[in-house]
């Protein structure tokens, strides 16, 4: 597997950051703004409802808020509601890119197919709209087998916080690199299970390309903290990894006999 990643296409002069860069030029080209536009407009509108309702949760909490302070508190209201508002604008970015994660993923699947079919020239033929919806437990089941992977190491992570000096020094660092890790497992999956690699042999082929599959993470990472540029991410993230997969793994998937046992 090793030699095989070393390859002419494997070795395209690009770092992960750059492949990430590049999925910013791929959602604008004319046959992929369909498969980007689809997703992302469903997630705004469901974020926007969510946003409305938390919103109006909001004013019924400072309600009871301010039927308990004194009068002469009640200037806190301009010190507080700013503050909530941008907390939950972060939290519900963070938690409803998660949640979206699982509602676009047929969108996500077919968006790196696009992708790979521009940049290469050659349809994957995975079929019939019939034959996607009948693969849908399948790719719904994968987003299930991430979830697994990714919770226990979080929670193991987030122990870590609690422990004294550690916590403060040590366990950001590891935090992030943890992240920037899942988010290149989350992303490149999609062209990955396209072409029915499984799980395994995803995690193995990233991590023969680590210093790669880090960098294109921690990319994403850093944008998926940016409020409201996070919901270009999503398509972004699929258009670089799928570049990524083309450039460094799909010839090596071509030929079964040098993939991963």
């Amino acid at each position: 597997m090793a030699s095989a990643l070393s390859s002419p296409a494997a070795n395209a002069r690009k770092s992960g950051v750059n492949y990430f860069l590049y999925g910013f030029n791929l959602i604008k080209r004319p046959g992929l703004r369909t498969f980007v536009f689809i997703p992302l407009m469903i997630n705004l509108l469901l974020f926007a409802g969510v946003i409305y309702a938390a919103l109006g949760q909001l004013e019924v909490f400072f309600d009871w808020v301010n039927a308990q302070l004194p009068d002469y508190l009640s200037w806190l209201n301009f010190l507080l509601w700013p503050l909530a508002v941008v907390t939950m604008l972060v939290l519900l970015s963070f938690v409803f890119s998660s949640v979206m994660n699982w509602l676009a993923a047929p969108f996500n699947g077919l968006l790196a197919e696009k992708v790979e079919q521009l940049l290469t020239g050659k349809p994957l033929n995975t079929g019939t709209t019939v034959d996607l919806l009948k693969d849908l437990p399948r790719v719904l089941g994968r987003e299930w087998l991430k979830l697994k992977y990714y919770l226990p190491r979080a929670l193991l992570f987030l122990l870590i916080f609690w422990i004294p000096l550690v916590g403060q020094t040590l366990a950001p660092v590891l935090w992030f690199l943890f992240s920037a890790w899942m988010m290149a497992i989350q992303y490149c999956d999609y062209p990955f299970d396209n072409h029915k690699v499984t799980f395994k042999d995803m995690k193995f082929a990233l991590a023969q390309t680590r210093g790669t599959s880090f960098s294109f993470g921690a990319a994403v990472t850093v944008f998926s903290m940016i409020p409201i540029v996070n919901f270009i991410v999503m398509p972004v993230a699929i258009c670089g990894a799928t570049a990524m997969w083309v450039d460094k793994y799909r010839e090596v998937y071509r030929h079964p006999e040098i993939a991963p046992d």
